[in-house]
């Protein structure tokens, strides 16, 4: 039998999730921004991202601490991991940067589609105050996904380009 949950249970387990999600998302681009050579724009929104996603973070902990509730640091230490293991992946592939522009967009689109469900869950559970704050880290999530989507053309030609030229292309 499914356990059932009030609209607030589920609004808590949804900042949870996020909270550890963005856990995540600094795990994978902080390595990656560590890694790029040949790509200045794209370590530019990576860092401003990585400052955003700070952001965002401290906004889900003030957001659960206004509820009673704190972060699950096991999800957060589950989910860092994985980010850091992916980043690793990507790392011994031949076209990391391509890689890792596939996934940062597919992620960044999976934390849109997060905020946007965590936002009618605030609303839901009679939590409207919160949804300044989550608007705000929806704002900034499609930003970058919008960026990142935008970047992928010239990527893809830097990344023919200096691998037709024999330079290392990868990172």
């Amino acid at each position: 039998m499914a356990k059932m949950m009030t609209a607030q249970e589920v609004f808590a387990v949804g900042l949870r999730n996020a909270h550890a999600m963005e856990k995540q998302a600094l795990s994978i681009m902080q390595p990656q921004l560590n890694r790029l050579e040949h790509y200045p724009e794209i370590s530019a929104l990576l860092e401003q991202h990585i400052r955003e996603t700070e952001g965002q973070i401290q906004r889900l902990d003030e957001i659960l601490a206004s509820i009673g509730e704190s972060a699950s640091g096991l999800k957060d230490a589950a989910l860092s991991l994985g980010g850091s293991m992916a980043a690793v992946a990507h790392a011994m592939a031949d076209d990391e940067i391509l890689k890792n522009s596939f996934a940062n967009h597919a992620f960044e689109n999976f934390e849109i589609a997060a905020y946007t469900s965590l936002i009618t869950a605030a609303n839901v559970s009679g939590m409207a105050s919160a949804v300044p704050m989550l608007q705000q880290n929806l704002d900034e999530e499609r930003r970058m996904a919008a960026a990142l989507h935008d970047s992928l053309d010239m990527v893809t030609r830097r990344y023919i380009s200096l691998s037709a030229s024999g330079e290392r292309a990868d990172i």
